[in-house]
């Protein structure tokens, strides 16, 4: 069939298909075509893995100087715990030390009562002759040997004693008349005594500071 164009110059044009980007002339033979394409998309392809290699060698480095900063953060806050746990240890001694002091103290001062105290309750007509110290554990105890003209300077005594915030427990172990050397018709009471130490309580005791304004008290200035 023969056509005709009666429009001058509306000549079909060919639809154009989308480019790549990569233009090949038209006069070249399709192997070669193809070859082309194939060396651009191996170019393509080792830009690629050129632009990956360089990005993780990069982020490879910033680790490798995350990785550094964190193993210093490390080893510094390690010797910060090492010198914590050592200065936890020194005040741990130091504590152990402060109570050992304390309990001595505390005790430094029994006897001293236990004296006091024998001393304040005895009534007339009564006299001494040993008091020794007692091993019953935590708290001292004593034994008390003495005379007394009468049995009721005795049980007066005893409840002196008893009657002590310092003392607890009084017992008598024994009692006998005795007469005395030399003066056979005088009969005195020969008595053994025991007892024991007991803290009064805090509101009868008074106390005053060792240090005053960080100086010992009575110490000159």
């Amino acid at each position: 069939m023969i056509e005709i164009n009666l429009l001058p110059g509306s000549d079909k044009r060919k639809k154009q298909r989308p480019s790549l980007g990569i233009k090949l002339p038209e006069s070249m033979p399709a192997v070669d075509r193809l070859n082309a394409f194939i060396g651009a998309a191996w170019i393509i392809a080792l830009l690629a893995l050129a632009w990956m290699f360089f990005g993780v060698r990069s982020e490879r480095a910033d680790l490798g100087v995350a990785l550094d900063q964190a193993a210093a953060d490390s080893a510094r806050y390690a010797r910060l715990i090492n010198a914590q746990a050592a200065l936890q240890a020194r005040q741990d001694t130091i504590a152990q030390k402060l109570t050992i002091i304390q309990e001595i103290d505390a005790n430094r001062y029994v006897w001293p009562h236990i004296l006091d105290e024998i001393s304040r309750a005895m009534p007339p007509y009564t006299w001494l002759e040993t008091v020794r110290h007692l091993d019953t554990g935590s708290l001292p105890g004593f034994t008390v040997m003495g005379r007394t003209g009468s049995l009721a300077a005795l049980t007066r005594f005893m409840d002196a004693l008893e009657a002590s915030p310092f003392l607890r427990g009084i017992e008598l172990v024994s009692s006998e008349q005795a007469a005395l050397r030399g003066e056979e018709g005088r009969i005195v009471n020969d008595f053994i005594l025991t007892g024991h130490y007991q803290h009064p309580p805090i509101e009868i005791i008074e106390t005053v500071p060792l240090f005053v304004d960080g100086v010992l008290d009575g110490a000159e200035r």
